[in-house]
């Protein structure tokens, strides 16, 4: 395997395993040397990867923020209906987080959680930017077709974001009567209709 692909095969372990420590023991609770045990790594070797453990926790919410902004992406550039975008956003977003949990987990866990953590280099949507992005293309394209209605950012990205975490912190502590994948119809009907332009517009 080439060098780098090794390198980055072997940073993303360092965060899929940190950001898994960091939400289930808590991010002051967790070291260092407890994430380089965890890998079978010396504290050394990992160092040479991220310099802090302040350096690791912004990195995983920067990698979680390119991983799931690269999915909308894909979903923006699709030439189909909008509520068709939708679903498709409500599906990735599980997929996600059924086949990434240590990522969203962390999010909802740490990010959200640890604020303090994150005030230089991660204020406000600095380190969740890629996703705020396609959000906001998705959003901003809808209104100006005439297919979602014109309103703040702030409250349509809530709108569609909220939800999406609730349902898997809610899929996470094991409260769901269903599989996560059985709401997407159902969570998808809810978001076109809060951000339809009209109660009848077909997408």
């Amino acid at each position: 395997m080439p060098r780098q692909a090794l390198k980055e095969r072997n940073r993303m372990r360092i965060i899929r395993t940190a950001c898994k420590l960091f939400a289930e023991k808590g991010y002051y609770n967790t070291t260092i040397p407890d994430i380089a045990q965890a890998l079978g790594m010396s504290v050394g070797n990992l160092y040479n990867y991220f310099e802090s453990k302040e350096e690791l926790a912004k990195e995983i919410m920067l990698t979680t923020s390119r991983i799931v902004g690269e999915r909308i992406k894909v979903i923006n550039e699709k030439n189909i209906p909008f509520k068709e975008k939708l679903r498709e956003l409500v599906r990735s977003f599980f997929e996600i987080a059924l086949k990434e949990p240590e990522l969203i987990n962390y999010f909802l866990r740490v990010f959200l959680v640890n604020r303090e953590v994150f005030r230089e280099g991660c204020e406000g949507f600095t380190c969740v930017g890629d996703v705020v992005t396609e959000i906001m293309v998705l959003v901003s394209d809808g209104v100006e077709k005439g297919v979602f209605r014109n309103q703040s950012f702030f409250t349509a990205f809530t709108t569609v974001m909220g939800p999406l975490g609730g349902m898997v912190f809610l899929n996470n502590e094991g409260v769901l009567d269903k599989p996560l994948m059985d709401y997407v119809d159902e969570l998808t009907e809810n978001l076109w209709r809060a951000l339809s332009a009209e109660p009848s517009v077909n997408g």
